[in-house]
């Protein structure tokens, strides 16, 4: 009974300062995100007052935070949106893949920790945050503009690259040989392929069996086979968020539009938990040694996400302002990159490798909701300084020929 009320009163405690954080952030017109991640770093290992009981049950909160945003990010989109976006935006994932990864693997040879510990670090820098950019993107009401979908795209396919990229540093890590790297690999790209195949061909059938009348029969369904489908991708090493956005696409018409309405509660405390879990276990004392090489690294990509989002809208058509919020909002790491990071720290690769990803991720989780808020003013702002001055009034001669006003003189009298 002890354990139990400690449990409560941690957790309650939790609970309460989110949403305490959450109206300041309201009041101040601000993403809540950085209030929730320094909160987290606060009272985590090594912070002012950390916790212990409730601590498991914060990290399964914190895995049912990412499902559930990815899926209320893939109710906004039909299967074939999905697919026509993948078409027409796959060059902007290669572009995207060449821009970010390519730093953390020159950073890691610059240190000198070798080839493996390059591949873990390119995944790094390389993998923007579904779940931050999912939230940053419902705060800021963009869900519905026209560069959004250019954004899902990119993380759609990065998600989609991971049922690759996993199963290949999985096998690099463990040392394992060529046969039973590809046989994992093969497994996992089985798995997406054929998910993507049933969300895509058989989605009217999956609405019709999940359509209910009752909100609590579809608030059960929908939440039931999200989290099933989740963790069987995750069994097979693909990644539960892809399978919970599969599952989101896949629901359409009157089920995504209830839905939606249901899960948006549960996506809000859920994701609220998983931003303070991933400060909860960040050791402040571990971050000032590879501060430096970490804002360093931070800076560069978060210029190289800025370009790989300018550029990809662009191609899209989108408008100048558009492209640039496609930029900014691209920023954040988070989620994957502290998974990477801590499949290399568990096969004890480089010991600095884990604090130099997790300073990484924090800073650009950070900054992240201020790019996406702030570089499209910001390029606004820059252009305007830069443009050249107006020319003066070109010359303008009164009726009766009085007077005129010469370009570059003043007033001139009649001949």
């Amino acid at each position: 009974m002890h354990s139990s009320a400690i449990f409560l009163i941690e957790f309650g405690a939790i609970i309460l300062g989110l949403g305490l954080l959450g109206r300041l952030a309201g009041r101040l017109q601000f993403s809540p995100i950085p209030l929730y991640l320094l909160a987290g770093l606060a009272f985590g290992e090594g912070g002012l007052l950390p916790l212990g009981t409730s601590e498991e049950f914060v990290a399964i909160g914190a895995e049912i935070g990412v499902i559930l945003l990815l899926l209320m990010l893939g109710l906004e989109y039909t299967a074939t949106d999905l697919v026509s976006n993948l078409k027409t935006q796959y060059p902007a994932g290669l572009v995207d893949a060449a821009l970010n990864a390519l730093p953390g693997a020159a950073m890691a040879l610059i240190l000198g920790w070798g080839p493996v510990a390059a591949v873990v670090l390119a995944g790094v820098t390389w993998i923007s945050s579904s779940g931050v950019i999912a939230k940053v993107l419902g705060d800021l009401g963009r869900l519905g503009n026209r560069e959004t979908p250019v954004i899902l795209s990119i993380l759609v396919l990065e998600d989609l690259a991971m049922a690759v990229y996993l199963p290949i540093i999985t096998a690099l890590l463990a040392g394992a040989g060529l046969a039973a790297g590809s046989a994992t690999l093969a497994i996992a790209l089985g798995a997406a392929g054929l998910v993507l195949v049933v969300a895509v061909r058989y989605g009217r059938h999956i609405s019709r069996f999940v359509s209910s009348d009752d909100p609590e029969k579809l608030l059960l369904v929908v939440l039931g086979l999200t989290l099933l489908v989740a963790g069987v991708a995750q069994q097979l090493q693909v990644s539960a968020a892809v399978g919970a956005f599969l599952v989101g696409i896949a629901l359409s018409g009157e089920v995504a539009e209830g839905a939606h309405g249901l899960l948006s509660p549960l996506r809000d405390l859920f994701a609220a938990v998983f931003f303070v879990f991933f400060g909860l276990h960040t050791d402040p004392a571990s971050i000032p040694p590879v501060l430096l090489p970490a804002l360093a690294l931070a800076v560069v990509t978060a210029g190289t996400k800025i370009a790989t989002g300018y550029w990809a809208a662009k191609r899209a058509g989108v408008g100048t302002k558009g492209r640039w919020r496609a930029g900014g909002t691209l920023v954040a790491r988070g989620e994957f990159s502290i998974v990477i990071a801590g499949l290399a720290v568990t096969a004890g690769i480089e010991p600095s490798l884990g604090p130099l990803a997790t300073a990484y991720v924090l800073i650009l989780v950070v900054i992240g909701p201020l790019t996406a808020r702030y570089t499209e003013p910001a390029a606004a702002w820059i252009t305007r300084r830069r443009a050249p001055p107006e020319p003066r009034p070109a010359a303008v001669s009164s009726v009766d020929g009085a007077t005129e006003t010469v370009q570059g003189q003043g007033p001139v009298g009649p001949a």
